[in-house]
């Protein structure tokens, strides 16, 4: 009799503890200093706090940018804890703070695949700084923009930061000319000389392929199908002082053929690398499906770009 109340007795403790140990409220495991994580952890950390507070509500795109920006700052998980304790406390929302906190990016998410837009303070056009979806961010099938604004779609969800019009520092005495495919139609710029020209820097995601994506005729060039580039005259020669050439005209070709990884090596005297022109239609995401590490670049997932520095 002793042992089947003992039994009983362990069973009704078990049954007591499960409702406990399957609190959807259990937090999600984060350290004080967020820092330590990666940006998508960090994303993932902020979400399930603000789910967990919240019962279940989405954290707005603005906030979550914020919060992004004060962990740089040295912001801790309690104080973020803390910060949205108060902001659903209220029962106003959350708003930005009156300190003149700007952001710096903006976040867009095309929520259930559907189409969304998101306002944006840039003055310059907007340039994807980072995928944070599974599903890919393809700059005219997936997002695109209009002066002040962005638009996501498809389970688009992306950081967007402000690119520039005027060209790369370093590469044309005269500066560059911005062409751009808004929403993948073809677009003709005038141009201020009538000698050759290569890109400076490709600024849209969507490939820009001399003869099927862009191309030139003297004084003049044409973009379509989403390519968006700042556009120099090519000059002859040309190099720094000292024999190194110029960091414009150093540059690596690689490839993800069938879409495997590989590496291709990478003159780290240059500096950090830039994707300045996709070839593939496979999108080159820095991070996803390209990086670098010291003297190597990689590619994955099909992508196939020009690298080269700034």
């Amino acid at each position: 009799m002793s042992v089947l109340l003992r039994v009983f007795a362990l069973l009704a403790v078990l049954l007591f503890a499960l409702p406990v140990l399957a609190q959807p409220g259990a937090k999600a495991y984060a350290p004080e200093d967020l820092r330590r994580l990666n940006v998508q952890d960090r994303i993932r950390v902020l979400e399930r706090e603000y789910a967990d507070q919240s019962n279940g509500r989405r954290l707005p795109d603005d906030q979550l940018e914020f919060y992004l920006d004060q962990i740089d700052s040295g912001w801790t998980f309690s104080r973020i804890q803390q910060d949205i304790a108060e902001s659903l406390g209220g029962g106003r929302g959350w708003q930005p703070p009156r300190s003149g906190w700007q952001a710096r990016e903006v976040i867009c998410s095309s929520i259930d695949r559907r189409y969304n837009e998101c306002r944006t303070p840039f003055g310059g056009p907007a340039v994807l700084s980072q995928q944070i979806s599974d599903s890919a961010c393809v700059e005219g099938q997936t997002w695109g923009q209009r002066r002040g604004l962005i638009w996501v779609d498809r389970g688009c969800r992306g950081r967007f930061r402000e690119g520039h019009w005027g060209g790369a520092p370093g590469f044309n005495p005269g500066g560059g000319i911005a062409c751009e495919s808004r929403e993948g139609k073809r677009k003709r710029c005038s141009l201020p000389f009538r000698g050759p020209v290569r890109i400076a820097e490709q600024l849209s995601n969507a490939p820009c392929i001399e003869g099927q994506t862009w191309s030139q005729s003297p004084g003049e060039v044409w973009v379509t199908r989403g390519c968006r580039a700042v556009f120099v005259e090519t000059y002859g020669g040309g190099g720094l002082p000292g024999g190194r050439p110029h960091g414009g005209d150093y540059s690596v070709t690689c490839a993800s053929d069938n879409e495997r990884y590989r590496t291709c090596a990478w003159n780290r005297s240059y500096g950090r690398p830039f994707l300045i022109e996709q070839i593939s239609r496979t999108a080159c995401v820095e991070g996803r499906s390209w990086g670098y590490d010291g003297n190597q670049l990689w590619v994955d997932h099909g992508c196939r770009g020009r690298f080269g520095t700034r």
